[in-house]
């Protein structure tokens, strides 16, 4: 069997960086890295000063070849189990310089709109969200709240992706049944899945791992650690890199539980606590989006994963808004899933989907 492709470095680090400042104790959670990812690695790319360099220590340095990975990883091409939006809406007033729009037009369902904040907040939010639930299915139907979309609103970047993963295998829902699940509250019976068969197995660091191949060389990992405990920590950049090393085809017994899992976060905050502050403040510097100074407002997300006998489907969304800044000066393995476990969805160099799950929510048989 051929490993299937590996994750940049510098993304599972990024990946691995945020995950440990969303990881809720004791909570199931997912996020998007492909998403969050996009939308920063463009943000970096019409950023200078200090503001670039926090998003470089976050990033990586070649934040040029980690947007090639990110575009690679959804490259539709003639598959239709996979859509993304990368969207740019600005005001009439509000000039952008060649260079940054050329980048955003490059990138995968690429969008460049305007947008009348001003006069037509509430229209505008309700059109974006309709383009994003869209692209995502129908399951990220509102990311941008109500009174989200401020009149004074300069600049709007919003990502959003959707996948469906179709197990070539798929688990067989007769051997579906209620088995222990040891969550942070003590033991319940949740609906769990049953497959045995060859499958990419690794042990690395006080983790394992296995790997569910997809069509269109989508994975879903699922990481477990060594010890039976119900709050794992967050898995490290390090820790997956050695894991993705080390597979090697085993005949596994895979039990599974069914599980959907759904997060709606900012990140202003978070990605402040991994050193991404200046861009928030009005000593950003984004000289390289616009001639008129501007900030971050907001970073809003939302991701959604489900998981059942049939595949796994997926949905992000992300959104940046942007005011105008005050102006300052330049500055046979038995392969259990009964307690709390990772999962790592990804295609190519790209994370799509890493979160854990503490307490699986059924979303009842695969339809």
């Amino acid at each position: 069997m051929q490993p299937s492709t590996s994750p940049r470095r510098d993304h599972l680090e990024f990946a691995a960086a945020l995950d440990r400042v969303l990881a809720r104790t004791g909570g199931s959670h997912v996020w998007s890295p492909h998403s969050v990812g996009t939308v920063l690695g463009l943000l970096a790319a019409g950023a200078s000063g200090r503001t670039l360099d926090e998003l470089e220590a976050l990033l990586g340095p070649d934040t040029k070849g980690q947007l090639e990975a990110l575009d690679a990883a959804v490259d539709t091409g003639s598959d239709p189990d996979l859509a993304t939006l990368n969207g740019l809406y600005v005001p009439a007033d509000l000039e952008v310089l060649p260079d940054f729009e050329a980048r955003v037009r490059g990138r995968a369902g690429a969008e460049v709109g305007r947008a009348d904040f001003a006069r037509d907040a509430e229209g505008v939010r309700s059109r974006i969200n309709g383009k994003v639930a869209d692209v995502t299915r129908g399951l990220i139907r509102e990311l941008l709240p109500p009174g989200g979309v401020r009149p004074d609103l300069r600049m709007l970047l919003v990502n959003a992706l959707w996948v469906k993963v179709v197990w070539p295998d798929p688990f067989d829902p007769a051997q579906t049944r209620a088995r222990t699940f040891h969550t942070p509250d003590g033991k319940r019976r949740v609906p769990t899945m049953h497959r045995s068969a060859r499958l990419p197995h690794a042990q690395a660091r006080g983790w394992s791992m296995v790997s569910l191949e997809g069509d269109h060389e989508l994975v879903l990992d699922v990481l477990l650690p060594d010890g039976r405990t119900t709050a794992p920590p967050p898995v490290s950049a390090e820790v997956l890199a050695d894991l993705y090393r080390e597979r090697s085809s085993q005949q596994v017994e895979l039990t599974l539980p069914r599980f959907r899992v759904e997060t709606d976060t900012s990140l202003l905050e978070p990605l402040a606590a991994v050193g991404v502050r200046r861009m928030a403040t009005d000593e950003a510097r984004f000289d390289g989006i616009s001639p008129e100074p501007l900030r971050a407002d907001e970073i809003l997300h939302q991701s959604v994963l489900r998981v059942d006998e049939k595949g796994a489907e997926g949905a992000a969304a992300t959104a940046v808004m942007m005011l105008r800044a005050a102006f300052t000066p330049t500055r046979p393995v038995r392969f259990t899933v009964d307690r709390p476990f990772v999962f790592v969805l990804r295609r190519r160099e790209s994370v799509l989907f890493l979160g854990r799950v503490t307490d699986p929510v059924d979303p009842g048989p695969a339809a």
